[in-house]
């Protein structure tokens, strides 16, 4: 995709297409027949997005004269299963909603692996450290890593290998005998 950079005499005559009334493809059109680029309906529409003039609406139609054909009218639904007179509304039964909305939930107890990290940054990490990350939970936090000598052929201290398998999982092989003859292999 090719980056297209908008000229201050680009933006202006957006602008003022813009406060003319002209839709989004008639703006690119004519900036284009003017200044000899190659905007794009959305180009022009996402350059005044950011400058904070974008309406995704039209102030008028594009072409005087022709409005939007007016919607069908929708057919009445049938009366089967209305409320008649003398019925009493319908409520919800608040009972019979799920737990989850009824009372909290209590969180079960996370995990945590019996190491202090040394809280190493990307850059900072040599091989042979563990790579268990730390933090970057909120906008803006910095991810650091563990930094402890890895197991071998892991990407984690022995702590943090184990806290990152499923210990039931891990019990199971992989790859079964009968797997191994369906694909030949033994």
């Amino acid at each position: 995709m090719e980056m297209m950079n908008w000229l201050p005499e680009h933006s202006a005559a957006l602008q003022d297409l813009r406060a003319r009334g002209l839709s989004y493809s008639e703006i690119a059109d004519a900036i284009n027949a003017t200044f000899n680029t190659a905007y794009t309906r959305y180009a022009a529409l996402s350059r005044a997005q950011r400058m904070g003039l974008a309406g995704l609406g039209r102030f008028e139609p594009s072409l005087p004269g022709h409005l939007d054909p007016p919607k069908p009218a929708l057919p009445e639904l049938p009366k089967i299963g209305r409320l008649g007179a003398g019925q009493a509304e319908l409520k919800p039964d608040w009972l019979r909603w799920p737990k989850i909305f009824v009372e909290p939930e209590e969180m079960p107890q996370l995990r945590c692996a019996a190491v202090e990290p040394r809280h190493l940054s990307l850059l900072d990490l040599k091989r042979g450290d563990c790579r268990y990350p730390y933090g970057g939970d909120a906008d803006g936090e910095a991810v650091t890593f563990c930094g402890h000598p890895c197991r071998p052929d892991s990407s984690y201290c022995s702590p943090h290998f184990h806290l990152s398998r499923d210990p039931e999982a891990s019990a199971r092989p992989v790859l079964s005998d009968a797997w191994l003859q369906a694909v030949e292999a033994i």
